[in-house]
């Protein structure tokens, strides 16, 4: 495995946390497609979707609510020059919960979907307590 730089780790779980945004969506719009979607309403549309169409479209909007404050946590890491091992795994544990995390919800396993959004929520803050460590005086 090559080895890879921190901040590049950091830049690229970003990349990839943005793409998995939209990871669910692709069964929110088959969901649509055969509940007939109606441009002119489209969000009357959510309560027709199947069951595992409306769980996609919920892991949809929880992704861009967990987006943010990871996108800032690197963000701040990077500015901060943040180097440390511990801010690469948390880095990669978040894409791999925010991953797991849309299965879980798609499948209705509760449990599942809240441990994995535990350890989203866990890696996000540890990215931020390492740019705050980095930031505070030695």
């Amino acid at each position: 495995m090559p080895n890879l730089s921190v901040p590049w780790v950091l830049a690229v779980s970003l990349l990839l946390a943005s793409f998995l945004i939209y990871f669910p969506y692709a069964l929110v719009a088959y969901g649509r497609f055969q509940a007939g979607f109606d441009i002119a309403a489209p969000r009357a549309l959510f309560d027709k979707l199947s069951p595992m169409a409306q769980r996609a479209a919920w892991a949809h909007q929880n992704s861009f609510e967990t987006f943010s404050p990871f996108a800032a946590a690197v963000l701040v890491a990077l500015v901060a020059g943040v180097t440390s091992t511990t801010a690469e795994i948390a880095a990669i544990a978040f894409v791999i919960s925010r991953f797991f995390y849309s299965i879980c919800y798609i499948a209705n396993i509760p449990l599942g979907r809240s441990l994995m959004f535990g350890v989203g929520t866990a890696a996000t803050i540890t990215i931020f307590l390492e740019a705050i460590n980095k930031f505070s005086p030695a």
